[in-house]
């Protein structure tokens, strides 16, 4: 099979000839640009390559297609034309990072000492307003700076919370186009980030590529009016969504069949022990919008749907299925109730899980390469029994994950795939 097939097989939940595998696909499936340096260096040498920094808010690397080949990489990404901080990977110049890695980054990236240690970035790279992001001393990515304005609700308007959501412009169309085009020419799959579709991500809800924000922009406020404001919230989403379904409409004219997933979500709705929204408040308030958007790709593409929620969330998997997504990702085994053989057996005939290949918070930062290969090796047994299964880690792979463990996942990944 090509990559392409083999995701498509994947997808429909038919056994492929060989594990298809994701690295690099979407900001949820990435390689920190620290791991990714590691691994290209010890895979194929080249000392003096410096990795690019694509997704600088959690300072995600490149999977360059020399890297994606070594990797036996299937699933190739269809992203935004602008990164989380609103500039383009565009005009790269050297950066070093803390523990001395060095990288590349786009010319807008602009980080200035931050009073504390470590170093703030600001929104389109302008300096002259305040940073949307901090870095802490000695650390591996961004945490957005909340710049939120004293909120009068009786001023509240939907529009300050909205303004991000805007018709794509022609040049995004051809940015998306190019990428999916690029990806179907090679032969591989290709992953779309749908823009405007993640309602309430909790990533997105800060802003960080604006240079000034209204509204609603504190991670703890936005929670809280959930229920205290709900009314408001329903309303943003009811604007966002007539957004977004208007933009889907001409990236599936666009693209076509040159794009086999769609990331809609990545709205978290779990912790490492349970949900922190009920199923009667998912219903309520992120179904009817989940619902409207999976409807328009299942009628207009044969395209499949992607949602990203970490954490315990098994008792929502039901609805997410009647929501209408097709994937599940990242798959958090380690977190309560997420037992891997139990979500293969009761949920495999639905969803295709997209994740679950490693355990990024224990096993591959802290396990033996021994620990990880029968790790992997498992994972690979459970979910890629019967196809419906993309091989990725739990969220990214982290910076500090010994080079030793990532090459024993691969080893896994490709004695145990075929």
């Amino acid at each position: 099979m090509t990559s392409k097939e083999r995701l498509i097989a994947t997808l429909n939940h038919r056994q492929p000839d060989r594990l298809c595998v994701d690295f690099g696909g979407t900001a949820v499936t990435g390689i920190s640009v620290i791991a990714v340096d590691r691994l290209r260096r010890a895979l194929l040498g080249a000392p003096d390559w410096r990795v690019k920094v694509i997704e600088p808010y959690q300072m995600l690397g490149e999977v360059d297609d020399a890297l994606k080949e070594a990797l036996g990489i299937d699933v190739w990404a269809a992203t935004p034309r602008k990164t989380m901080f609103g500039f383009e990977n565009k005009d790269w110049k050297p950066f070093t990072m803390f523990d001395g890695t060095e990288v590349q980054v786009p010319g807008d990236f602009n980080v200035t000492p931050a009073e504390r240690g470590g170093w703030h970035i600001y929104p389109e790279g302008d300096t002259s307003v305040p940073p949307s992001g901090y870095m802490p001393k000695d650390g591996y990515f961004f945490d957005a700076v909340c710049r939120q304005t004293p909120i009068n609700d009786a001023e509240l308007d939907i529009a300050d919370n909205t303004e991000e959501f805007s018709p794509l412009s022609e040049e995004d169309l051809a940015h998306f186009a190019r990428q999916a085009k690029h990806a179907s020419d090679n032969d591989k799959g290709a992953i779309l980030t749908v823009p405007g579709t993640a309602f309430g991500d909790i990533a997105l809800v800060p802003a960080t590529w604006m240079k000034h924000t209204k509204g609603i922009r504190d991670v703890a406020e936005w929670y809280m009016s959930t229920l205290c404001r709900r009314d408001y919230v329903y309303a943003v989403f009811e604007h966002q969504c007539e957004v977004a379904l208007a933009n889907l409409e001409r990236l599936a004219e666009t693209l076509g069949d040159d794009v086999q997933a769609a990331f809609n979500t990545g709205t978290d709705f779990g912790t490492q022990c349970g949900t922190f929204i009920s199923p009667e408040a998912y219903r309520d308030l992120y179904q009817p919008f989940h619902k409207q958007i999976n409807g328009f790709i299942h009628k207009h593409t044969n395209w499949k749907s992607f949602i990203h929620s970490c954490g315990s969330i098994v008792n929502l998997i039901p609805d997410f299925i009647e929501s209408g997504f097709d994937i599940l990702n990242p798959v958090q085994c380690s977190a309560t109730g997420m037992d891997p053989q139990m979500l293969k057996r009761e949920f495999g005939k639905d969803l295709v899980f997209w994740g679950g290949g490693a355990d990024t918070q224990k096993i591959l930062p802290f396990g033996t390469p021994e620990e990880v290969y029968a790790h992997v090796r498992k994972r690979i047994e459970i979910f890629n029994k019967d196809g419906g299964f993309v091989f990725d880690t739990i969220h990214n792979v982290q910076a500090n994950t010994p080079v030793e463990n990532m090459l024993a996942m691969v080893k896994a990944m490709k004695e145990c795939g075929a």
